[in-house]
């Protein structure tokens, strides 16, 4: 068998025993998904109409749950990371990882494991999120084949460089609890993006930090393709944001890895 046909298959194993243990203790990852769930509700019903009319709609519920959503979709991604983070943390504190060292398996695939798995439980807690939306009035009439195409595109490849990152912070903390501290960010970064009002909305001195980090271009591009607006530069800048993350990601997680004891 060739080293290639053996790291796939030592990946596979790796990745199914991370889908098993998120199936068996799906307690992190729910907690995780009630964090956008509640926001989506609450920026709806309550604060609803007069955000709608603070971005220049009018009071109309319906239009600020369009503007929404994209936001929260991706919001729900840094939540779903979060696991991930804890969940590499945790391997490397609890002596699996020395033992999977001393085992004839594939040096990279138990972060590939990881990374495949948080992929994936990504992609089903957005769509988990997005069928809430759809329930409550979200519709997305101007996005054809294409659109959902490329904005399907957007969320596995974002989805793909936050978990990178969420794996090198992992990594780097002593204990699960670090962890989930560590990570924390990637929950409060599209607080300070343009998920909740347009970024010319905010203060002058928050304007830079909102159009200048990741989540805002990646929002941006997601309304655009479901939405019909404006992409203009957002859009390469998405993607410029999503490779960056992903490799710094990467060559971080993966020289942290091969340089632990553990």
């Amino acid at each position: 068998m060739s080293s290639l046909a053996l790291a796939v298959r030592d990946s596979s194993t790796m990745l199914r025993r991370n889908l098993l243990h998120a199936r068996r203790y799906p307690s992190l990852t729910l907690n995780l998904l009630l964090t956008p769930i509640m926001l989506l509700l609450l920026f709806v019903y309550v604060f609803g109409d007069t955000m709608s009319a603070g971005i220049g709609g009018g009071p109309d519920r319906s239009r600020y749950i369009a503007y929404l959503v994209p936001g929260l979709l991706l919001m729900t991604i840094g939540s779903t990371v979060i696991g991930t983070a804890v969940s590499v943390s945790t391997d490397m504190t609890e002596g699996i990882i020395a033992r999977f060292r001393t085992m004839a398996i594939h040096r990279g695939s138990v972060l590939v494991g990881h990374v495949v798995g948080s992929v994936l439980q990504s992609v089903l807690s957005v769509v988990l999120v997005g069928a809430v939306a759809v329930a409550i009035g979200f519709r997305s009439t101007d996005a054809g084949v294409l659109e959902w195409l490329a904005a399907l595109g957007l969320l596995v490849l974002f989805a793909t460089a936050l978990t990178w990152i969420a794996v090198g912070m992992g990594l780097v903390s002593p204990n699960a609890e670090a962890a989930s501290n560590n990570a924390m960010p990637l929950i409060l970064l599209p607080l300070l993006s343009s998920a909740f009002v347009p970024v010319d909305a905010m203060p002058g001195w928050l304007q830079p930090i909102a159009e200048y980090q990741p989540f805002t271009p990646a929002i941006e591009t997601l309304r655009g393709l479901l939405l019909g607006t404006g992409i203009g530069h957002n859009g390469w800048l998405a993607v410029a944001w999503c490779l960056g993350l992903a490799v710094l990601g990467y060559f971080w997680s993966t020289s942290k890895f091969n340089r632990d004891p553990r």
